[in-house]
């Protein structure tokens, strides 16, 4: 889909060992020594999404097929990474590339597992990596600057309207705040989208603790959490290593072990549905007798633009859209009772997708 999320964090943390995890595969290596990553592993990872189900089983569908994220394990960063210690300027680089950032920090104790800091904190962790993502920014955002000011006194021609925005994110960077915190008019959004800054993108903190904490967390996470909060950021509690134990496991052996252990659902998925809405995402269905597919776009799409995500001849040839919201549709048990009751609607071509709309499109090409 075109949607993807970046797992970072310092080395050690439990970044691999999450993306196995999400992925259900051992892509990724994992180990106990720094850069045990080298080059980012990419998988698709399913969103949960128990309306799909429902739809599923009310349309008769033979087969059910979620909507995806894309996430990218990047190997771990040190200090010193936006001066090129440790790989850091290609680890950067792959940060640069990813939507949003899935920040791991450890929160637990383990002699057997060697933190390159020395000691476990993750306040000071999460500080490191982004003071050298926002050095790495500062860095950029200079080099900006002076080109900018050469074409802005050569009379350029939005050369000056550039130049004011790189000045503007570049101070706040230089006080200590992320370029996240800069907050765009809308004439300015396009040209602070366009700078590609890595601390401009939003970020969900990962709080991977001992198994026996993953219920109710510990006072690191805690930590964590009130950061997060002050940051309007958010965080999740995991144990990477139940989620890389469960991964293998069958849906009813994966809820036994859950319930022993006090966990409700797979820590994963309060990651995936975080990331999801860490990118401004919202989910459409089409239902049939053949599948139940949930599909991704970004909130504010219009019908054209999510017919779009199925065919570009769909968006090319769009008619109007046949539209049920997922209320009305499980309320009437399906299509031809929400029909019957008045509740299908035909939306044209400005018509604003909404979270579980049911769409059945009509184009011409």
């Amino acid at each position: 889909m075109g949607f993807n999320c970046g797992i970072v964090g310092l080395p050690n943390v439990g970044k691999s060992t999450l993306f196995n995890a999400l992925t259900a595969t051992a892509a990724a290596e994992s180990a106990n020594y720094p850069f045990c990553t080298i080059e980012p592993n990419v998988g698709r990872v399913g969103v949960p999404d128990a309306r799909l189900d429902i739809i599923a089983k009310i349309g008769g569908s033979q087969k059910i097929i979620p909507t995806t994220l894309e996430i990218v394990d990047i190997a771990g960063l040190v200090r010193g990474a936006s001066k090129g210690e440790g790989l850091g300027n290609q680890f950067l680089g792959h940060i640069r590339s990813v939507d949003a950032i899935i920040h791991v920090l450890r929160c637990f104790e383990d002699d057997n597992i060697t933190h390159v800091e020395g000691s476990v904190d993750p306040l000071r962790d999460k500080e490191i990596i982004e003071i050298e993502l926002m050095l790495s920014d500062i860095e950029s955002l200079e080099k900006r600057q002076f080109a900018l000011s050469k074409k802005a006194r050569s009379k350029e021609a939005d050369a000056q309207e550039q130049l004011e925005i790189v000045e503007k994110v570049l101070k706040i960077l230089q006080d200590g705040s992320p370029a996240r915190t800069f907050i765009p008019k809308e004439s300015e959004k396009a040209l602070f989208a366009d700078l590609h800054l890595l601390t401009s993108k939003p970020i969900l903190y990962v709080c991977n603790v001992k198994e026996e904490e993953a219920a109710t967390g510990n006072a690191l996470s805690q930590k964590v959490a009130l950061m997060a909060a002050r940051e309007n950021a958010k965080s999740v509690v995991i144990s990477a290593n139940i989620e890389a134990e469960i991964a293998g496991l069958s849906e009813a052996d994966q809820k036994e072990f859950l319930d022993s252990l006090g966990l409700k659902e797979k820590g994963l998925a309060h990651v995936l549905y975080e990331g999801y809405a860490l990118l401004g995402l919202l989910t459409f269905f089409t239902v049939g007798p053949k599948e139940a597919r949930a599909w991704t776009v970004e909130k504010g799409s219009t019908a054209p633009q999510a017919a779009g995500k199925i065919h570009s001849d769909f968006e090319r040839g769009f008619i109007c859209a046949d539209t049920i919201a997922y209320t009305d549709f499980l309320a009437n048990n399906g299509e031809a009772g929400a029909k019957d009751a008045g509740k299908l609607r035909q939306e044209g071509r400005n018509y604003v997708v909404c979270d579980g709309d049911i769409f059945h499109f009509k184009f011409n090409v």
